[in-house]
């Protein structure tokens, strides 16, 4: 494991730490360690749930410019999960929350953008200022940003690299909570621990649903809903998780999800 990307696991929740001074910037072999991490979490049964964060003043300054000028190319092989382990891996079947503890500029935002919820600290500030240094933030953000929040809102922070603190960004629904810095990763694992108490199955399904019909008008989302390209959603319909839900209902009883 690359020793600026730490793991910790608790009550089946992984946290996986940045932890590359001075902005926790993202080279090659950070994102292909990050990747492994994030690839952990969707391979090991006993991880419900990940949690990203950073150490420091920054949760991620992004693309690590330095690492640019020594000669790492812009469009360099970042991994399997694309640029930082997670902006490309559509396979992940398990949640993830981006506990933003501070600055989340550039590639750092489009970490953050790529998780599931942001639960960010009152100090955090999201920015894309790529257009300032004469690129796009192709890492996802461009893509990302229109579709979670208002076009207007999107395109302005995009064409003017503006930066956006967290109260901001919680009213236009990019974050869903914002506590003090001190809190954070206790406020984030408290999440993780809501979502952990769903089926597995249930959770894969609903990444998977929500994955392949963002874009998609009410009808079409129904017809792809109902059809056989879809793997996480009949896996869960016939699980046997999908027979304990009601019967642990009925019982009065906490379900025992076995994830099949």
């Amino acid at each position: 494991m690359n020793p600026c990307v730490h793991t910790q696991v608790r009550d089946g929740v992984l946290t996986i730490r940045l932890d590359r001074p001075k902005a926790n910037a993202i080279d090659v072999a950070t994102s292909q360690a990050l990747f492994e991490a994030f690839d952990r979490l969707h391979k090991d049964p006993a991880l419900r749930v990940g949690i990203i964060t950073g150490t420091g003043r920054f949760f991620s300054a992004g693309w690590d410019l330095h690492a640019a000028t020594e000669g790492e190319a812009i469009n360099a092989d970042h991994g399997p999960g694309g640029f930082a382990g997670l902006t490309e891996f559509f396979g992940l079947s398990k949640p993830v929350i981006a506990a933003v503890n501070g600055l989340a500029i550039g590639g750092g935002f489009e970490l953050a953008l790529a998780a599931d919820l942001i639960v960010a600290s009152e100090q955090a500030e999201f920015a894309l200022p790529e257009v300032l240094l004469g690129m796009i933030p192709d890492a996802g953000g461009v893509l990302r940003l229109p579709r979670r929040l208002p076009r207007a809102v999107a395109s302005e922070m995009l064409m003017t690299g503006r930066r956006m603190g967290a109260e901001e960004a919680a009213r236009w629904g990019l974050v869903n909570q914002v506590v003090p810095a001190e809190g954070l990763l206790e406020a984030a694992h408290a999440c993780a621990l809501r979502i952990a108490q769903g089926a597995p199955l249930a959770l894969a399904a609903i990444k998977e649903v929500l994955r392949e019909t963002e874009t998609q008008d009410l009808t079409s989302a129904y017809q792809t809903l109902r059809s056989p390209g879809l793997k996480a959603y009949p896996a869960m319909l016939r699980s046997e998780d999908a027979l304990e839900g009601p019967l642990a209902f009925s019982q009065k009883r906490p379900p025992a999800w076995k994830a099949r």
